[in-house]
């Protein structure tokens, strides 16, 4: 039975290759990395530097794909570029990306806006805070290598970081989200393209945003803390800090931005109305205790009673 399967095998293999069509010379593409390119490709190779023609192992090399671009389809017809036939310095392509380009920031996005504009997550990109600060697409994006580092959550903050240097520093405090591990990345709460919401989020409010991950402190409560419902970062730099849970500073001295202490003893604290029991002393703020000592459920309360409005357990 053995036998017979091992022949059955050797059967379909020599069949498959006695089938196969033969590929001659005329039919090896011509072209270094899509149809149409050769033009280009003639002169531009791995001399240029071996980047070039890596664009052909990303999206925007994929032959198979109809939509993909060429090298005009970026760089514009470059005319006089191609004609060139003197002996001075060849002109430049109609655009160019790099450094010492003189074309706008609007003519080189322009490029890529020409496709990209029908992606639901580029259609906000005109009035965003990238682009009325003249972002180029090519700040960020490296659309000839194989691997584009802002595409890859382990390497993304870095791209980042080359312009938001003071996030870069809250990010290396030691209560921080995990982009330097890896295990996010700037555009899990931004879209860098633009939005409605305030700071490039992602959705229509810095606290929207927070609830996609930290589902159980959206509610409803039974009582609500006001900053939960309104803005995070009112207590939270989402960067890091160096204070547990983000918080922008230590209980109670962050409370006491908003919230008046106790009915204090100490002349060094300061006091509202005196609406408070007087054997609530002051010594518990002076000693640094923290709010969260007694109001457990910061966030919301769903405690029937009285203490809910409190926020205790």
């Amino acid at each position: 039975m053995k036998l017979l399967r091992l022949l059955c095998m050797w059967c379909v293999a020599v069949g498959a290759l006695l089938c196969a069509p033969m590929v001659g010379a005329a039919d090896t593409p011509q072209d270094l990395v899509l149809k149409g390119d050769a033009t280009c490709t003639a002169c531009h190779d791995e001399a240029d530097g071996p980047e070039l023609l890596a664009i052909g192992k990303t999206r925007h090399g994929t032959q198979a794909d109809k939509r993909a671009p060429t090298c005009i389809s970026c760089h514009g017809d470059s005319k006089e570029h191609v004609d060139y036939k003197g002996s001075g310095k060849r002109p430049h392509p109609s655009v160019v990306f790099g450094a010492k380009t003189v074309n706008t920031a609007d003519a080189r996005n322009g490029a890529c806006q020409d496709c990209h504009s029908r992606d639901s997550k580029h259609t906000q990109w005109e009035g965003s805070a990238h682009q009325t600060r003249d972002v180029t697409c090519a700040a960020c994006h490296k659309v000839h290598q194989a691997k584009d580092a802002v595409r890859d959550k382990r390497t993304q903050s870095d791209v980042c970081f080359a312009c938001h240097k003071d996030q870069r520093n809250q990010v290396n405090k030691p209560s921080h989200h995990p982009l330097a591990e890896g295990k996010m990345a700037c555009s899990d709460c931004h879209n860098p393209h633009g939005s409605a919401g305030p700071k490039l989020m992602k959705r229509n409010s810095v606290t929207e945003t927070c609830y996609t991950c930290h589902m159980e402190k959206r509610g409803p409560f039974v009582h609500s803390h006001q900053p939960v419902s309104e803005d995070c970062s009112t207590c939270h730099n989402p960067h890091g800090t160096v204070t547990e849970s983000m918080l922008k500073a230590r209980a109670p001295f962050l409370c006491q931005s908003c919230h008046t202490p106790h009915g204090a003893i100490q002349p060094s604290v300061a006091t509202g109305p005196v609406a408070n029991p007087g054997w609530w002393s002051g010594a518990a703020v002076t000693q640094g205790r923290s709010c969260l000592n007694c109001h457990t459920q910061i966030h919301g309360s769903n405690n029937p009673s009285a203490a809910g409005q409190r926020f205790f357990r």
